[in-house]
C-alpha cells in the first residue's frame, strides 16, 4: 500500500495515465526505502561505456549479469537499470524481483563523438517485464538536439505503455570544459532541461561550486544563491527541478573511497536529494562489503526521509 508521501508524489505527474503512475509506484514501493519517498537504485551500463575489464575486472563475479540482479535484490534496492544484453541475461530468472530500468541509448569508450545509440526500444522494455526506460542526453553537444527528439519520440511510447522514464541528464561539449561539466549552474540547467523534456525520473551528477557560464554566475552573484556546500547545491538543483516536484536523484561519480562516498551521500541526503543511482562505487567492491555499503547509504536516505 502506497504511503502519504508515496501519493503526494505521484500527484506531481498529472498527465500521466495509472499505468505510468503504477511503474512509478514500483520503484517508490521497493525494498528497504519503501514508502518513504527515496530511491537507491544500482545501474550498470559502465560495460558499455567503459568496456569490461575497466568496468568489472576488480571484481570478477561482476562479469556475471545475474550477480548485479542479486545486489540489487539482496540489498533491497529501489530498482535495477542496464542495457538490453544484461536485462535479457537474467529477466526470466528475477521476473517480478525488482523494478527494472532498460537503457535505451548508449554510447562507448571507443567513440570520438558525445553522442549516444539509441540500443533498445519500448517494445524491449515490455518484452523484459520492466518498469521503465532510461535514456542519456547530453545537454551542449554537438547532438544535443537530436537526443532531445529521440527522447520525446520514445517518451511518449513509453507513456502510452504505461512505462515511467528516466533521464540521465549529463552536459558536455565544446563550450564545457571538464569542470563545467558538474559546475552547479550547469546541473541545475541539465536537471530543468530533462523535467521539461518530461522526465518521471532525473539523473544528474553531484555539483560542485564552480559556476560556469558567465551570464548564469552574475545572477547567482547578484540573487546570492547559496551554493557553499553540496546540501546547499543540491537543494537548488532539485528546486529547479519544477521547485521540487520531480523526482532527482545523483550519481555517485567515479570509484573513490568509502568515506569520501558516504560524504557525498549525507550531503546529498541534507540537501532533499530524493536519492542516488549508484554503480562502480558498489559493483566492483566484494559482494559483502558491497552490501554493507548499500545498508549505510539506504539508511542516510531513510533517516532523512
Amino acid at each position: 500500500m502506497s504511503t502519504a508521501r508515496v501519493k503526494e508524489i505521484l500527484s506531481w505527474y498529472e498527465s500521466d495515465n495509472p499505468g505510468t503512475k503504477a511503474s512509478l509506484a514500483r520503484f517508490l514501493n521497493q525494498g528497504k526505502l519503501a514508502g518513504t519517498g527515496k530511491l537507491v537504485i544500482l545501474p550498470v551500463d559502465q560495460g558499455f561505456e567503459h568496456g569490461p575489464a575497466r568496468s568489472f575486472a576488480a571484481n570478477p563475479a561482476a562479469y556475471d549479469p545475474h550477480y548485479h540482479f542479486k545486489l540489487a535484490i539482496d540489498a533491497g534496492l529501489s530498482g535495477y537499470a542496464a542495457p538490453l544484453g544484461m536485462l535479457e541475461a537474467g529477466a526470466s530468472t528475477f521476473a517480478g524481483e525488482i523494478p527494472l530500468i532498460l537503457k535505451v541509448n548508449s554510447s562507448n569508450s571507443l567513440a570520438t563523438e558525445k553522442d549516444q545509440a539509441v540500443t533498445g526500444s519500448v517494445e524491449d522494455a515490455l518484452r523484459l517485464g520492466c518498469s521503465a526506460i532510461g535514456f542519456t542526453i547530453y545537454p551542449g553537444s554537438e547532438y544535443q538536439f537530436e537526443q532531445f527528439e529521440e527522447l520525446a519520440e520514445l517518451s511518449r511510447e513509453a507513456k502510452a505503455a504505461g512505462l515511467a522514464v528516466v533521464v540521465w541528464s549529463y552536459p558536455r561539449g565544446p563550450l564545457l570544459d571538464k569542470p563545467g561539466e558538474t559546475a552547479v549552474d550547469i546541473c541545475a540547467y541539465a536537471a530543468h532541461m530533462a523535467a521539461l523534456l518530461g522526465a518521471h525520473i532525473i539523473k544528474v551528477k553531484p555539483p560542485t561550486d564552480h559556476l560556469s557560464l558567465p551570464a548564469a554566475k552574475k545572477v547567482y552573484e547578484e540573487q546570492k544563491i547559496d551554493i557553499s556546500t553540496l546540501a546547499a547545491r543540491v537543494r537548488h538543483v532539485v528546486q529547479s527541478s519544477f521547485d521540487g516536484k520531480r523526482i532527482v536523484i545523483f550519481s555517485g561519480g567515479e570509484a573513490t573511497t568509502t568515506d569520501n562516498l558516504i560524504t557525498t551521500i549525507e550531503g546529498l541526503a541534507d540537501g532533499g536529494a530524493f536519492g542516488s543511482i549508484i554503480g562502480r562505487n558498489t559493483f566492483q567492491r566484494p559482494r559483502e562489503e558491497a552490501l554493507a555499503l548499500l545498508d549505510r547509504i539506504v539508511t542516510i536516505f531513510k533517516d532523512k526521509a
